[in-house]
C-alpha cells in the first residue's frame, strides 16, 4: 500500500534526576555531599532509509517515546544518558508540526536530524554545597524531553515528473527509458503508486524520472487523488507533460493539456511556472500533418514538442537527450528549509517562573506555578538548609514580593497546591 502522509506523536526522554547522597568512609569525617547528576534523556532522531518507499509503517504505530536518562548515584556518579530513538523514513520526507503546519525538517540527505531533544539531567546535591550550606539535602530533577505531534509528508525526490491524464502512456515511457518496471495495461483509470526510474545517460551521468499518478478535474481542490498526486510534483525540476495525440480515450489532447495545467495552477502558482516539455504519445495512430499542427500549436506558446511512440521506444532517445541538456541548466532539486521554532522546555530559569496570586477567605493562594511543584518535591521539610533554599526560591522568583503587594501580613496562611504554611516576614 502506498502511503505518503501520516501523523505521529513524539516524546523525547526525560533527564535523570540528580542524587542526594553523602560520602561515608571509614576514618573520613564529614565526607560531604557526593550526589551525582542525572543522565540526558534520549533524543528522537530521523534518518533516511533508501529501502523504504512509503510511510505505511506509521499507519500502525503512532506513538514514539525515547528512554529516560538514568538517575545520578552516590560517589559523584553521573547517570547514564539514554540511547537516541532512531526512526527511519523514506528519502524526501517532510516533518511538520501538526498544529501549525510549520516545517521542522526535510529528511532528504544522509545526515540524521534530531526532531525532539531529550531533557537534561538534574544536578546532584554536590553542586549545592557552599561555605554556609554544607549539608544540602536536595537535588534537581531531570528536565522533561520535548513532546510534540508531527505530520510526515513524503514528497518524491525526482528530477523529472511525468504528468498527464490516465492512460496516455506515462508508465510505458518510464519503463523504456529506465530500469523501472511499472505495471502497464490498457486501464481507463490512473496508476495508484508513483514509480521512480533512474535514466542512465552514460558513465557518471543520470537523472531520476517519476511516473506520477494521473489527474482528474478538480485535483487542485483535492478531488480524486488530488493532493496525493500534486504533492510529488513539487520537487521536480522539469515536467514532461504527456498527451495522447490520438484521442483514443475520447478526449481532446489540447483540452487535456489545459485542464492539467489549470489543476497545477490551482494547487500552486509556483508549480504552474515549472519548465514543461510536451510529449505527444501514440503518434502511430494519427496522420503526420496532425502531429505537425500540434507541434506548431505548442511551439507557438513556447513549449518544446516531442512526438514519440513509447511502446516501441520511437523518438524517446531524442527526448531524453534534450531533457538531460535542460536539467544541466536548472537549479538542483528543491530542499525545504525548516521554519519551526520549538516551544521552550520549562526550566529553573526566572523567565519561566510564572505564577498567580489570589486571595480567598483570607488565604493567599499561589496558583498556575507548575514549576514550583518540582522545587517543592526536592525540599526536605525537616531540614533547615533545605527550607532556606525553598525560601530563597520564593524570593528570587518574585512570589514573596507579590504576596506583600497583595497585602499579606505575619501569620496569614499561604497555600501552594496541597501545602499550607504561615507567612513569616
Amino acid at each position: 500500500m502506498f502511503v505518503d502522509i501520516a501523523g505521529i506523536h513524539l516524546k523525547a526522554g526525560k533527564g535523570g534526576d540528580g542524587a542526594v547522597s553523602f560520602h561515608r568512609e571509614k576514618y573520613v569525617a564529614a565526607g560531604g555531599p557526593d550526589g551525582g547528576d542525572g543522565g540526558r534523556g534520549g533524543n528522537i532522531v530521523f534518518k533516511v532509509d533508501d529501502n523504504l518507499s512509503t510511510l505505511a509503517d506509521f499507519r500502525y504505530k503512532r506513538k514514539y517515546a525515547a528512554e529516560a536518562g538514568q538517575n545520578g548515584g552516590a560517589s559523584r556518579c553521573t547517570g547514564k544518558s539514554a540511547k537516541d530513538l532512531v526512526i527511519s523514513v523514506p528519502r524526501g520526507t517532510l516533518v511538520k508540526e501538526t498544529s501549525t503546519g510549520r516545517i521542522i525538517a526535510d529528511i532528504s540527505d544522509d545526515e540524521p536530524v534530531i526532531i525532539a531533544k531529550g531533557g537534561k539531567g538534574g544536578w546532584g546535591n554536590m553542586h549545592f554545597a557552599t561555605s554556609t550550606r554544607q549539608v544540602p539535602r536536595f537535588a534537581n530533577d531531570g528536565l522533561p524531553g520535548e513532546e510534540l505531534d508531527v505530520t510526515l509528508e513524503l514528497k518524491l525526490l525526482a528530477d523529472v515528473g511525468l504528468i498527464g491524464f490516465p492512460n496516455v502512456g506515462k508508465s510505458t515511457l518510464v519503463s523504456v527509458v529506465s530500469q523501472a518496471k511499472p505495471k502497464i495495461a490498457n486501464y481507463h483509470f490512473t496508476t495508484l503508486t508513483p514509480v521512480l526510474g533512474v535514466v542512465a545517460m552514460g558513465e557518471g551521468s543520470s537523472f531520476v524520472m517519476a511516473d506520477i499518478p494521473g489527474l482528474i478535474e478538480g485535483a487542485g481542490e483535492g478531488l480524486g487523488l488530488g493532493h496525493e498526486f500534486l504533492r510529488h510534483v513539487e520537487r521536480c525540476r522539469l515536467l514532461l507533460h504527456v498527451i495522447d495525440v490520438s484521442g483514443s480515450e475520447g478526449r481532446d489532447p489540447l483540452e487535456d493539456f489545459e485542464k492539467i495545467n489549470h489543476e497545477l495552477s490551482v494547487f500552486s502558482s509556483e508549480l504552474s511556472e515549472r519548465p514543461q516539455i510536451v510529449v505527444g504519445n501514440k503518434c502511430d495512430l494519427v496522420e503526420e500533418e496532425d502531429i505537425e499542427k500540434l507541434r506548431e500549436h505548442f511551439e507557438a506558446r513556447g513549449y518544446k514538442f516531442f512526438p514519440i511512440m513509447a511502446a516501441i521506444a520511437e523518438g524517446t532517445r531524442e527526448l531524453i537527450d534534450y531533457v538531460a541538456a535542460e536539467l544541466a541548466k536548472l537549479p538542483p532539486i528543491k530542499v525545504y528549509e525548516p521554519d519551526y521554532i520549538p516551544e521552550p522546555v520549562v526550566t529553573d530559569k526566572k523567565d519561566n517562573r510564572s505564577f498567580k496570586i489570589s486571595v480567598r477567605g483570607g488565604v493567599y493562594y499561589i496558583e498556575e506555578a507548575d514549576w514550583l511543584l518540582d522545587v517543592m518535591n526536592r525540599v526536605d521539610p525537616d531540614d533547615y538548609e533545605s527550607l532556606q533554599y525553598f525560601e530563597r526560591t520564593l524570593r528570587s522568583s518574585g512570589i514573596i514580593k507579590a504576596l506583600v503587594d497583595a497585602g499579606i501580613t505575619e501569620g496569614d496562611t499561604v497555600k501552594i497546591y496541597d501545602v499550607e504554611f504561615d507567612y513569616v516576614p
